[in-house]
């Protein structure tokens, strides 16, 4: 059973490989979003599953379910950050912090 909020991690070494349909999303992500062509060679998945708000430890009602994608084809680099649909799902206004954030830096 996996405990709440910790990340479950894929990776996809697809060089001269055949890729699966993950990678194959990916890529045809990475062209859409950039208009240009994109063959991974390397994609590293990591899941958050039901995590909490940062802070609300004890409070699991609203969770969030997320991924951080990253890929390279040996010489670009891209990262995609995938939430479920309807986005975060946690009530903003009720976290001990105001100035909150959605993203990586």
């Amino acid at each position: 059973h996996r405990l709440t909020g910790v990340p479950n991690l894929q990776e996809f070494p697809t060089l001269n490989t055949n890729k699966p349909p993950f990678v194959r999303d990916v890529e045809a992500k990475v062209r859409r979003y950039l208009r240009s062509s994109y063959s991974a060679a390397w994609t590293l998945k990591i899941t958050w599953e039901k995590a909490p708000a940062y802070g609300a430890r004890t409070d699991t009602r609203r969770t969030i379910t997320y991924q951080a994608v990253l890929t390279t084809d040996g010489f670009r680099s891209y990262v995609l950050m995938l939430y479920q649909a309807g986005g975060m799902q946690w009530d903003y206004t009720r976290l001990a912090a105001t100035n909150v954030l959605i993203g990586y830096t």
